[in-house]
């Protein structure tokens, strides 16, 4: 009877012990598997050249969790910018808020899940302290119009400066023909006497009549001449 009496006590020790072991197994299994506020996490991003924020849920048993995000203004809410609903994951599982947030804004990030979960990531965001739109992207624009425009301004008196020089051309080339003329009545002296009496226009014609009429004349006494000449033969 002994013997059956320690055996049994054995055997309840035995199973305290593995009721004890299960029981702290289950629980470190629970409490990893619980959702936590540190498995959430909040950025200010832009999307392009707008402003978004976005809360990321490392939540690896995937618990639903609402989040709500609220613009800060003094210590209170000024306006709620969202709330959306998230199912996290040991990778992460990110949710966009469209908010075209301002340089040094403060946001506060509620998260709700269950009853597990019901409090804000710590601590508040705060964006960027440049904005996703500045005001040099625009200026680059009317850069390059402006720069044919003042090439072309060039270019105009450039095509100015071009007929200048052909008229001031023009202009040496009429003293260059006075020039040239110049010389002509710097002939010999007999030449100019007979330019002013106009023998020198009038001396071919009258050398011309000259030998007409010595023609006419001689021709005149050969015919003459043998006129009398056949009447003296009769």
């Amino acid at each position: 009877m002994s013997i059956t009496r320690r055996n049994a006590r054995r055997s309840v020790r035995i199973l305290g012990v593995v009721s004890a072991s299960a029981a702290l197994a289950l629980g470190a299994a629970g409490n990893a598997l619980a959702c936590n506020i540190s498995e959430f996490s909040a950025a200010a991003e832009c999307d392009g050249t707008k402003g978004v924020i976005t809360v990321t849920d490392k939540d690896p048993a995937g618990t639903p969790a609402t989040v709500s995000v609220y613009l800060e203004n003094n210590g209170a809410d000024e306006r709620l910018v969202g709330k959306q609903v998230v199912k996290g994951s040991r990778e992460g599982v990110t949710i966009t808020f469209a908010e075209d947030w301002k340089p040094g804004a403060t946001y506060r990030i509620h998260v709700k899940a269950g009853n597990q979960v019901d409090e804000d990531i710590k601590p508040n965001l705060v964006t960027p302290a440049t904005a996703c739109t500045t005001e040099e992207t625009p200026s680059p624009t009317p850069t390059p119009s402006q720069t044919p425009s003042e090439s072309a301004t060039p270019s105009a008196p450039a095509e100015s400066d071009t007929p200048t020089p052909t008229a001031s051309e023009g202009g040496s080339s009429a003293p260059a023909d006075t020039a040239s003329n110049a010389p002509s009545p710097a002939a010999g002296a007999g030449d100019s006497n007979l330019a002013e009496t106009g023998a020198d226009s009038n001396t071919g014609l009258i050398a011309g009549i000259a030998a007409a009429l010595v023609a006419v004349g001689g021709g005149a006494v050969f015919f003459g001449m043998r006129r009398r000449g056949a009447s003296n033969d009769r």
